[in-house]
């Protein structure tokens, strides 16, 4: 079994003592900065496994897409609640990528109410749909695993980045908690909905080292000779030879 390593994490107040001082934009605009914040907030939150022993929280490029349209109950109620949602979590981005998950997931005192409450408030909303994947990367943060797990896993998607890229954060999430099982199988699952030469090979190189942190080295060699071979020109491919090397010398 391998052992936990809880990372260490500084932790914001509970309330943040300015308000943020981005602005709110026409909806267009903000549904743009969802997009592009989110991707780079995650871009820069990712951690990996070192050795069998020493689980490390992976959280890879979350991509969200808010599409208009789809699934309106009516263009008077609906639309303008997408609206609201949009404009309710706004200012939690700003937390987020400063840092400040706790003030991001709680709320503040200048009228956010945080992604943890608008995830509820908002739930059938596409706004509100990606404030519980925010509400999940600020529990994960702040080392609150099992929370996070429950966030993550409400997150659906059918597109081949934010779904994938969901799902591997969950994967990551089940390595914390030492349910390396869920994790592996969890990360797979992420890397074939991917599809794709980015993610794909990523995720198929975690499932690998958590196989090898379950003491399955045949396991691991078959992800890695399959990297290899689908995915030579990604990062993850270039270095299987290694990796193949390793386990095949024992």
């Amino acid at each position: 079994m391998a052992k936990k390593v809880t990372k260490q994490v500084t932790k914001p107040t509970a309330k943040s003592a300015k308000k943020p001082t981005a602005k709110k934009t026409t909806t267009k605009q903000g549904q743009g900065k969802e997009q592009g914040g989110l991707e780079e907030a995650l871009t820069r939150s990712e951690q990996f496994f070192e050795n069998y022993k020493k689980t490390i929280y992976t959280i890879v490029a979350l991509i969200i897409v808010i599409i208009a349209g789809g699934m309106i109950y009516t263009y008077k109620i609906v639309q303008p609640r997408e609206v609201r949602a949009s404009e309710a979590i706004f200012p939690g981005e700003t937390y987020f990528m400063n840092g400040d998950f706790r003030t991001a997931l709680e709320g503040d005192a200048y009228g956010f109410e945080g992604f943890e409450a608008l995830s509820g408030q908002y739930g059938n909303t596409k706004a509100g749909k990606l404030a519980k994947a925010y509400a999940g990367l600020c529990c994960a943060q702040l080392d609150s695993f099992e929370v996070a797990a429950k966030y993550l896993a409400k997150f659906k998607g059918k597109d081949q980045m934010a779904s994938p890229s969901v799902l591997g954060a969950l994967a990551s999430c089940y390595a914390n908690m030492d349910q390396l099982d869920k994790a592996v199988s969890t990360y797979k699952k992420a890397a074939k909905k991917a599809g794709n030469n980015l993610l794909s090979p990523y995720y198929y190189f975690q499932a690998a080292l958590v196989y090898e942190a379950l003491e399955k080295p045949e396991e691991a060699l078959k992800l890695y000779k399959k990297i290899k071979v689908k995915y030579p020109e990604s990062v993850e491919g270039q270095k299987a030879d290694k990796y193949i090397a390793r386990i095949s010398s024992k």
